[in-house]
């Protein structure tokens, strides 16, 4: 029987058998204990599956990862330490020093820095294209070292659109896959695997989690690109590893599980940025009502948007549900039945008039936070993206006035009214 995606939010990832826990068990242990040396020895080599250490593996994080692989269709997943450490794992697993990648520039502060600056220092050239760039643009921005391509479903703050399609295509025209972060639409509005994308990130911390309790991050892989089929681009999954006995991981584990076996054996093995299992087993508790918490993020994502679109104080207003929407018909393709509820917009009265806003709002919380339960916001040019310069935050679509309002699950009456007193003190 297929399951709906409800049904995978609840029970997915962990089946208890006969008197086995009910709820998934936390397995607070940094390690596990053996009989003999030859069985360690054995886990060791990837000979055999097990947990010996929890910086690589625990069974909690396993359990949860199992669900979010569920939901969004994939062969393999893995949880990370938080969302950056999940987009730096996806993509240093694949990419090193001398190695190119293509991103979209509409993508996430943190992400950018990691990307333009942090990683660059390792030795790894992006180069960052619009998401709404020409086909002749987006084939220019390849080079013989690419290898893959990154963007975001919904991107952060910005709100574009990401034609998932049309970048699947092109990366894969020129044999490397495409990564998307799908933190803001989660598996219950847009399953990026199902377009065309390769890898799926997500930061667990938002609407998975959904309460601002854990932070954590997750990979999951579609078990779709071959790797040996462009063998010379990925020598890390297709040659011997001399750090596992020469395992070739492409060929002992194939297409469903060659990426994220690698991304544990050695990343995590060496970087640690593991997601501890009282965090995991939070995350679990959000899983089990996302689907009933996105439908109402996204009415109430709908509704402000539609309100602030015709509030004479406000300059703009960015959210993919309007028909004005410049991603409207993306949206319509890849997320009919809602996007999110994080709308961005700016003011008539410029960036003094966005601070005098956010400090007016009562039920709306300033906080370095989205895709949370209770409502937030956030002024991005001053807070996730203040390292960028003004051209930097054009190119990813931020004005200094935009506010971010990340709707939470509240009565839209009362979120609306909060948002109507606040633009009346401007």
């Amino acid at each position: 029987m297929t399951e709906r995606i409800g049904t995978t939010c609840v029970q997915g990832g962990y089946r208890p058998g006969d008197a086995q826990p009910r709820q998934i068990p936390i397995y607070q242990s940094t390690t596990w204990k053996y009989d003999t040396s030859e069985h360690m020895g054995k886990l060791f080599d990837l000979e055999e599956s097990g947990y010996f250490y929890t910086r690589l593996q625990n069974p909690t994080n396993d359990f949860v990862a199992a669900k979010i692989c569920e939901l969004e269709g994939g062969s393999a997943a893995m949880l990370t330490s938080s969302g950056q450490a999940a987009n730096f794992f996806a993509v240093f697993n694949i990419a090193g020093c001398g190695d190119h990648v293509v991103a979209s520039s509409a993508i996430y502060g943190g992400t950018y820095n990691l990307f333009a600056h942090t990683m660059a220092r390792m030795g790894l050239e992006f180069t960052f294209v619009s998401p709404d760039c020409t086909d002749e643009e987006l084939e220019a921005a390849f080079r013989p070292n690419t290898k893959c391509v990154f963007g975001e479903t919904i991107a952060n703050p910005a709100l574009d659109v990401l034609d998932i399609e049309r970048f699947a295509a092109a990366a894969h025209a020129h044999g490397v896959p495409l990564i998307v972060d799908n933190t803001f639409p989660t598996p219950v509005m847009c399953r990026p695997i199902e377009w065309g994308a390769d890898i799926v990130t997500h930061s667990t911390t938002k609407y998975m989690d959904g309460h601002g309790a854990a932070v954590g991050g997750a990979i999951v892989d579609s078990g779709n690109f071959d790797w040996m089929a462009h063998a010379d681009k990925f020598p890390g999954l297709t040659t011997p590893d001399v750090s596992y006995h020469g395992v070739v991981y492409a060929e002992k584990f194939g297409l469903e599980g060659a990426f994220i076996t690698k991304a544990t054996a050695q990343l995590m093995r060496d970087f640690g940025s593991i997601q501890s299992p009282m965090n995991a087993f939070l995350l679990n508790m959000g899983l089990e009502s996302l689907h009933v918490r996105m439908p109402q993020h996204c009415k109430n994502g709908q509704a402000m948007a539609e309100f602030l679109s015709e509030h004479p104080k406000v300059r703009f207003v960015k959210y993919p549900g309007l028909p004005t929407d410049p991603y409207y018909k993306l949206a319509q393709k890849y997320l009919p039945n809602g996007s999110c509820g994080v709308v961005s917009f700016g003011f008539t009265g410029g960036r003094a008039a966005a601070e005098q806003f956010m400090k007016s709002l009562k039920l709306a919380q300033i906080a370095t936070h989205v895709a949370d339960a209770r409502t937030c916001v956030l002024h991005p040019a001053n807070a996730t993206h203040r390292q960028m310069n003004d051209v930097e935050l054009e190119a990813a679509g931020i004005a200094p006035d935009m506010v971010r309002l990340s709707c939470g699950i509240e009565s839209t009456e009362d979120l609306i009214a909060d948002v109507e007193q606040a633009l009346a003190t401007i």
